[in-house]
């Protein structure tokens, strides 16, 4: 069996276990190119975790297609991720893609803004959106006033912290006051490369079932 089967297979039992099973989701990535991330792109890290993270889509998804971001200072949208061409995707669309801004600084909101315009505006429908955020840090303080304003809107943030920055701002967002729901989860992995894809799965998907209970009672979904 392929590796992105038997990783279907284990987000399945996750989705059991927190009884999310029968859910559908709208499921996106957005990776971080900031220069200190450039030796995990050049290792095959951050290939490693798309790979991953489209296990998790396909079983939400219908389309079993993954959304993709990458910023830095600057951002890009690119082709969803599909398993045709899942083991060739970050060479072909992101290190090998010239058009892209690469190793600058961080910059959230302006790609923030972006997956909101994609699925309130562009793409605009009742299902819940599910977002999984890789940074290793330096993440801007204004990140957080995206996510107070975004606390109405369909979207889900699931960020995840790689390595071994403090991750201030991040840590925030399980505790601002003032937002209709709690839309942001955070949880740190140093080396997601040494996590078992049952522990991943575990915590990524570990406050999503929260949220959608609470956006239902409040009319979000």
């Amino acid at each position: 069996m392929s590796s992105i089967n038997l990783r279907k297979k284990l987000v399945e039992l996750t989705l059991v276990k927190k009884q999310l099973t029968g859910v559908t989701a709208r499921v996106g990535i957005v990776l971080d190119i900031t220069g200190s991330m450039r030796s995990l792109y050049a290792r095959g890290v951050v290939q490693e975790v798309v790979e991953r993270i489209l296990a998790v889509a396909s079983k939400f998804d219908d389309n079993g297609s993954l959304d993709v971001w990458v910023y830095d200072t600057e951002f890009s949208r690119l082709p969803p991720v599909t398993e045709r061409e899942l083991g060739s995707y970050v060479f072909t669309h992101i290190t090998n893609n010239d058009t892209i801004h690469k190793y600058g600084r961080n910059n959230e909101p302006p790609v923030m803004q972006d997956v909101i315009q994609k699925y309130t505006k562009e793409e605009r429908d009742t299902t819940p959106v599910f977002i999984i955020f890789i940074n290793d840090g330096g993440v801007v303080k204004p990140t957080r006033k995206v996510i107070m304003a975004a606390s109405a809107l369909p979207i889900f943030w699931q960020f995840v912290g790689i390595g071994d920055s403090d991750f201030e701002v991040l840590k925030q967002l399980d505790t601002m006051s003032g937002r209709l729901v709690d839309n942001a989860s955070f949880i740190h992995l140093d080396r997601i490369e040494d996590v078992s894809d049952e522990e991943l799965y575990d915590q990524l998907l570990n406050e999503f079932p929260q949220w959608l209970k609470a956006a239902k009672a409040k009319g979000i979904l």
